[in-house]
């Protein structure tokens, strides 16, 4: 009996051994060193700090300068600006799409498909420098031809670049929730679609009575998604930066924290500002999850 015991104790032990190790030092790891670096400073002493150099703790002196400085509060209120709209823009729009794929009358499904995965492919930065040259006056044709119709389009301009941004990543990233969304539009039993056919139920029924409800889970899911991904912005406006003016080197808080690491060698203002915005995703997102859980249970 006991052997036995052992036995499932070490499939147990070698089966999540491998994930918990990775698990512990890809995730845990990173996060409580962010956390210890950005409640410490250095000490310097000597003529002009030039002698040694030694960490002492600070508490929260560090999240103290991240939230009294005015151009990193801009950057969190543009990315929840972005959120607000990006979100719900997303979410409709990959559910209409998975909808109009999964419909009965749907011709070219396997080519649509294809073609709205197609830009999720393409890496980040490859895809921000194609719309940086169609955005780019003189470059793009897309500019050119608004013009012959006396529409004059200016995507980089401080007004409009963030949602130049906005057009990147609903591109880049529409197909993938699509996907997410067809998969479980194919979990759906036929029967139910069937039934409702004989109850006499028209289209929009069947979308709204059985399809959308029953696909509730991997909506959720991609709107988690989005709100994360959203308030991570970085290397759209970090390709776009050379291009325009209006992208500043703290136009998002992930650009606020890499300027802060590696242009002004303040590890420990970035750590800070990278956990403030960690901690935000997390609210924002398990907030929504607490609400969609109340008001399902």
């Amino acid at each position: 009996m006991s052997t036995t015991r052992t036995r499932r104790r070490l499939s147990v032990a070698l089966f999540l051994g491998p994930f918990t190790v990775l698990f512990l030092a890809t995730i845990v790891a990173p996060i409580l060193y962010a956390v210890y670096q950005s409640v410490i400073g250095i000490e310097r002493s000597g003529p002009f700090g030039q002698a040694d150099a030694a960490p002492v703790f600070v508490g929260l002196q560090n999240y103290v300068a991240a939230f009294t400085d005015e151009a990193f509060v801009a950057s969190l209120v543009r990315v929840l600006v972005f959120a607000a709209i990006q979100v719900p823009l997303m979410v409709v729009l990959a559910t209409t799409l998975a909808l109009l794929l999964d419909a009965a009358s749907a011709r070219g499904t396997r080519f649509f498909r294809t073609a709205y995965f197609l830009p999720y492919g393409i890496p980040g930065v490859i895809a921000s420098i194609l719309w940086g040259f169609l955005y780019t006056p003189g470059l793009s044709p897309l500019i050119d031809v608004a013009s012959l119709f006396g529409v004059t389009l200016t995507p980089l301009d401080a007004g409009s670049v963030l949602w130049s941004i906005a057009n990147i990543v609903t591109w880049q990233f529409a197909g993938y929730n699509v996907l997410v969304l067809v998969a479980q539009l194919k979990s759906i039993d036929t029967d139910l679609f069937e039934a409702a056919r004989i109850d006499g139920a028209n289209a929009w029924q069947v979308v709204t009575r059985i399809k959308l409800p029953l696909i509730r889970p991997a909506v959720v899911l991609i709107t988690v998604f989005t709100i994360i991904g959203s308030l991570q912005l970085f290397a759209e406006p970090l390709v776009l930066r050379p291009l325009s003016g209006a992208i500043s080197s703290t136009f998002t808080p992930n650009l606020a924290a890499y300027n802060e690491a590696f242009a002004n060698n303040n590890y420990n203002l970035a750590a800070a500002q990278a956990v403030i915005l960690a901690v935000m995703a997390g609210l924002l997102s398990f907030g929504f999850l607490r609400i969609v859980n109340r008001r399902s249970a």
